[in-house]
């Protein structure tokens, strides 16, 4: 069994806690539509595709999902809401199941890579940092040997943060302080994990949404940088997303992967908010793999996403 394969009935419920706005929001918003009618009809539709949006599933992701039920309901000619749910529920799951993964979810299976390097970006405000303590702490428990590179170099609390997760997880963090080239910080702390036969090293950057070149140039020299060291480097570049800002997840999900090369996303915060919807629509529209969700502030709230636990979470009654 890997590292993070096992889904205990302790993670289920955190899960189920931290999905609990979304899932009110959102079932609560269906039974109220279907009140007084016989069938699943056009106008139920229609009024099912406002609830989607307003979930922040995103247009493009909640058309296609309504087409899907058009077809399955013109089909199977499903009445109620119960069999609404479960026919909803069927349909995101497949959608899910359609972006698959080159990013394996369990540490175990990532077999040649020592160290294993990610490079982590988004915005500021976003849980950036913290994603990263719990990573770490992860891997840490796992008793994986764990270095962290302090390349948000433009705000002092975000390389200071980084040092308090360091300690707290008892893993060394490479710092050149604030307004630093952040592509050093990350060509010393590669180098660090190297020496140490390190197996995992998780690199921050910037939180700043500049103009796309400058992102791009920025992110593009810490690689060159890292690559100098250990060629392949980064094998994962994560993008960590605020799920309670749900229409500007999207925005930044663009500027990013426009910027560089996102192979993995964390959505964040899901705890608090009823916007849930949006890492459907993400995973649906980037077709990139939603790695890591955060259900809560506690350090073991960050989970790796599994598809079915999730859909199973969102629409239990």
């Amino acid at each position: 069994m890997g590292i993070f394969s096992f889904f205990s009935k302790e993670k289920k419920e955190r899960l189920d806690q931290g999905l609990e706005k979304t899932k009110t929001s959102l079932l609560d918003k269906i039974s109220k539509a279907l009140v007084g009618k016989s069938a699943v009809d056009d106008a139920f539709l229609d009024d099912l595709e406002e609830i989607l949006v307003s979930s922040d599933v995103g247009i493009e992701t909640t058309l296609k999902i309504i087409d899907r039920l058009q077809k399955r309901v013109a089909t199977d000619k499903y009445v109620g809401v119960a069999e609404l749910n479960t026919l909803l529920k069927e349909e995101i799951s497949k959608l899910l199941e359609e972006n698959k993964s080159d990013i394996p979810t369990d540490f175990e299976n990532l077999k040649g890579h020592k160290p294993y390097v990610v490079m982590v970006v988004g915005v500021n405000g976003v849980g950036k940092t913290t994603t990263i303590g719990k990573m770490a702490n992860q891997y840490k428990k796992a008793g994986k040997k764990v270095v962290l590179g302090a390349g948000d170099t433009f705000r002092a609390a975000a390389v200071e943060q980084l040092k308090i997760w360091g300690t707290r997880n008892d893993v060394p963090v490479i710092s050149h302080g604030m307004n630093t080239d952040p592509a050093s910080v990350a060509f010393d702390t590669v180098q660090k994990a190297v020496e140490m036969d390190a197996d995992v090293v998780i690199i921050d950057t910037a939180g700043r949404l500049h103009n796309k070149v400058g992102l791009m140039n920025e992110l593009s020299k810490i690689k060159r940088v890292m690559q100098k060291v250990i060629p392949n480097a980064p094998n994962e570049i994560l993008l960590v997303l605020d799920a309670s800002t749900g229409q500007n997840a999207f925005e930044q999900a663009k500027q990013f992967t426009a910027a560089t090369e996102v192979n993995a996303l964390a959505l964040t915060k899901l705890d608090g908010t009823a916007k849930g919807g949006v890492v459907i629509g993400v995973a649906d529209q980037f077709k990139i793999p939603v790695k890591y969700i955060g259900v809560g502030e506690g350090i073991e709230d960050l989970q790796l996403f599994n598809k079915k636990e999730f859909v199973d979470s969102l629409f239990k009654s």
